[in-house]
């Protein structure tokens, strides 16, 4: 099964309204960043546990690790989450950006050091997501 196979399974797999929400919120990821890499994270180790929630990734970067190895990784990840979905941003050195810079005209949401969790897209502001999200690939790059 290749990525969009696996991105389209897990999406169909949620119910409604979450369904619906997951795939508008692909939809709106793709066309901010269209031409970039797909991940799956089926969030199982390799003792195939369970270990994350699944997670859609988008963009590419390598991640150094403080011992010196790297991965590669996506950027901006989107998972669903048993009170709504959440929205990574990986990358950013400054755990506080998102915050200071998003959090305000966010909406109703929880806004971690990389994460941006809503319950619903209707409690967000998309521009300002979007605009979240551009920041972190360009960060990155």
């Amino acid at each position: 099964m290749n990525v969009q196979e696996q991105i389209r399974n897990y999406i169909t797999s949620q119910p409604e309204p979450k369904l619906s929400e997951m795939q508008a919120l692909h939809l709106r990821i793709l066309q901010v960043l269209p031409a970039c890499k797909l991940w799956f994270d089926d969030g199982k180790n390799n003792e195939n546990k369970t270990v994350s929630n699944p997670t859609i990734g988008y963009g590419f970067q390598i991640m150094k690790y403080a011992d010196g190895k790297t991965r590669e990784f996506f950027q901006i990840g989107v998972s669903a989450n048993t009170t709504g979905i959440s929205v990574y941003i990986l990358g950013i050195k400054d755990k506080t950006y998102l915050a200071r810079t998003y959090g305000k005209e966010l909406g109703k949401a929880k806004v971690t050091g990389y994460c941006i969790k809503f319950k619903t897209l209707k409690d967000i502001n998309m521009d300002t997501l979007e605009s979240a999200i551009r920041y972190g690939v360009a960060a990155r790059s």
